[in-house]
């Protein structure tokens, strides 16, 4: 699932090739993709809008319309946002079709069809359709302090890895680099967030803003399918440090890198730079 570099990366590629773009028309291919209104209404209000703001919010995309209504996306497992010309080839996983005034196009692909797109009328917010925009924590490259997660994994049991990818405790944290700040900052996984002291919370955060930013500089990460507004895949996988590497040497120590499962998902780590258990 594409975490917050990647929707970061996706954004910023809209922003420069959408922003003042008008929207002529929409073409819904696949109606599961759209999250409300129903997909009739969405091809009939979206068209006629201007983009004029793009946002992100944890792992959604928030873009805002000249007239103050918008259209939100998630685009869970396997969406994508790109901008392409007409002339271009359409994918076969097109969902969602957007024509611009200008001939652009943005293709909404998406081949799981997990992704949605919500439109947002005038006078109405994004949080009102999407109540978990109003659940997630503060967002880690702006927000987050190491005061802020003293408080909350005060008495708290639940792994560090599980406590990372809470979107009610930070927003836009996934799988990937979770494992990559854990390793970073010398913490095992499976240890309980109660345990990690005042010092070790301070380089957390400071690790987690480092990851965070690198993948962003290296366009995400490509494991499946992520892309970005251009079409073009991420590079960060290529420099993950513990993330996939089960049975490789680790690269500060030569310790095999080990896998374990938490709450379903693979935790990679190094048994020996990681402690605290």
């Amino acid at each position: 699932m594409p975490e917050l570099p990647e929707v970061e990366c996706v954004l910023r590629g809209l922003e420069k090739a959408l922003a003042g773009e008008r929207i002529a028309e929409v073409v819904v291919l696949r109606t599961q993709s759209i999250a409300h209104p129903s997909a009739k209404q969405f091809a009939k209000l979206v068209p006629g809008h201007m983009f004029s703001e793009f946002v992100r919010r944890g792992k959604y995309l928030l873009m805002h319309f000249d007239d103050g209504s918008g259209m939100a996306c998630h685009l869970r497992m396997s969406g994508c946002l790109v901008v392409k010309t007409k002339k271009e080839a359409k994918d076969k996983h097109l969902r969602v079709l957007f024509k611009m005034t200008s001939g652009k196009e943005l293709h909404f692909e998406d081949m799981r069809v997990f992704g949605r797109l919500w439109y947002v009328k005038q006078g109405s917010s994004f949080a009102e359709l999407i109540p978990a925009l109003t659940k997630m924590g503060p967002e880690p490259l702006t927000d987050l302090s190491s005061k802020y997660l003293q408080e909350k994994f005060s008495g708290r049991r639940q792994a560090i890895k599980t406590a990372l990818l809470d979107q009610a405790l930070i927003a836009g944290i996934g799988n990937i680099y979770a494992d990559e700040v854990l390793f970073l900052s010398g913490i095992h996984p499976q240890t309980p967030a109660a345990n990690i002291n005042a010092k070790r919370l301070q380089r957390l955060v400071e690790n987690i803003q480092h990851v965070l930013n690198q993948a962003i500089i290296a366009g995400g990460s490509s494991i499946r399918d992520y892309k970005d507004s251009e079409g073009i895949n991420g590079n960060y996988q290529n420099e993950a440090l513990v993330y996939g590497r089960n049975g490789e040497a680790c690269h500060k120590c030569g310790r095999l890198i080990k896998r374990v499962k938490l709450g379903g998902r693979s935790s990679h780590f190094c048994p020996r730079c990681q402690t605290g258990v």
